[in-house]
């Protein structure tokens, strides 16, 4: 039975070939979409600055431009012959010893080299007597340095510099930056097609009656949607389809036509009713079944390829949510990030932090254990951790109580409070 960590590297490992042999991103579709639209997908082209940033040399204070040549001597008395300010730029000219009344954010005049802050002259004691309509004087409280105060033209950023690069994910900040540049449109990798079975003859639809106290609801295809809804994928949603081999088989087929990834809840144990690694084997292969972890040991990785020409990759759960919820976020989230085209660096990362159990914790040596666990920060600052509630698989409460995974490796036993842990935060706490 396979790691949790050598499962990772297998999944890795095959993802890193598809994206180079199987469908390599030189042949990805790409969509050009609105900026506002494009936040959370991947940009298939490198962007480059149609401009300077600042395009102008700009004041980075309130205050006084002052003439090239000027004296900046402390004591020293500027004429001011006009004003500069945010979208109306000074259009006149100046001579040694005369300067511009500035704002923060307005263009500096090109024949000023040095902005004086407002606080370093003596214009808190003459604003009242000030006529802009006429010329004034101010005096230099202290020396000023010439050059100081002056955003420079280009100094951030360079008219042709690329500013964001193919494989990053575009999040608010790049959002704001492209919007500074004007750039109102963006080139992205056109979004995987993701799709979803649930499998069970005792599922119902969400928004259906139960009929028998046999039934229970399908919480598996929700919980997934809900986990990808920030990936840039597309979901197409198969139902749930009932333990029949042949209904399984055709699902599954349907699937392929359509789909780049399939992912399945529940139908891939041992059970005389769990068809879905029957027909991954005939349809396809199945590259890894089991992982040494609890919950969610009957994982199933394979990929479908009858009359493809690029495979279908292949993830099934086990069938009770915890397991559902544990095994994408190990191992389908960060698959499907490395499947849209995204730069390795750029990856969301679960946070993972040590904390001191609060709590005595049971286990067994022998495979990795993902506990549902409540953290928080104590009066000294230092992060705690408590396991929430029974540990049992089966039980949904727990989870939602939950916001983070408390996570014992392999080859751990039972812990006692006081012992530290690793704990993984859930990406939506």
């Amino acid at each position: 039975m396979i790691t949790v960590e050598a499962l990772k590297g297998a999944i890795t490992e095959r993802i890193t070939a598809y994206n180079e042999q199987d469908l390599p991103f030189t042949k990805r579709a790409i969509e050009i979409r609105d900026l506002l639209a494009s936040q959370n997908h991947i940009l298939a082209t490198d962007i480059a600055s149609p401009f300077d940033v600042p395009r102008q040399n700009l004041s980075a204070m309130d205050g006084y431009g002052i003439a090239k040549g000027s004296i900046l001597d402390q004591g020293t008395s500027i004429d001011i012959v006009g004003e500069s300010q945010a979208g109306s730029p000074f259009s006149g000219k100046l001579q040694p010893g005369q300067g511009v009344r500035i704002f923060t954010g307005a263009v500096v005049p090109s024949d000023c080299d040095t902005v004086v802050m407002q606080e370093n002259t003596n214009f808190e004691n003459i604003k009242d007597s000030i006529d802009k309509s006429q010329t004034y004087a101010i005096e230099l409280n202290q020396a000023a340095k010439v050059n100081s105060n002056i955003r420079k033209q280009g100094e951030e950023i360079e008219e042709g510099e690329v500013v964001l690069e193919a494989g990053k994910r575009l999040n608010p900040a790049d959002i704001s930056l492209l919007a500074n540049l004007g750039v109102a449109k963006v080139e992205v990798y056109k979004p995987i097609t993701v799709g979803i079975l649930a499998t069970g003859d005792e599922l119902v639809a969400v928004d259906e009656p139960l009929q028998t106290l046999a039934q229970i609801y399908n919480s598996n295809t929700p919980t997934l949607k809900s986990m990808y809804a920030h990936l840039p994928l597309v979901i197409q949603d198969y139902g749930i389809i009932p333990d029949h081999l042949e209904m399984t088989k055709k699902a599954v087929r349907s699937a392929m036509q359509e789909c780049d990834v399939l992912i399945s809840t529940a139908g891939v144990s041992v059970g005389d009713y769990d068809f879905l690694t029957t027909v991954i084997e005939e349809l396809g292969q199945i590259n890894h079944y089991k992982v040494a972890m609890k919950p969610g040991k009957p994982f199933v990785f394979g990929e479908l390829t009858e009359s493809l020409d690029v495979p279908v990759l292949y993830f099934g759960l086990p069938g009770n949510p915890l397991s559902s919820v544990v095994g994408s976020l190990q191992f389908i989230i960060p698959a499907l990030w490395r499947l849209s085209g995204i730069n390795e660096a750029e990856i969301p990362k679960s946070l993972t932090l040590t904390a001191s159990l609060v709590n005595d914790v049971k286990k067994s040596p022998g495979r990795a254990d993902f506990q549902r666990g409540i953290f928080s920060q104590n009066a000294a600052g230092e992060y705690v951790v408590s396991t929430a509630g029974k540990q049992d698989s089966h039980r949904i409460k727990q989870l939602s109580l939950a916001n983070c995974l408390i996570v014992l490796p392999k080859d751990s036993g039972n812990l006692v409070a006081g012992d530290k842990v690793t704990i993984q935060l859930f990406p939506w706490y």
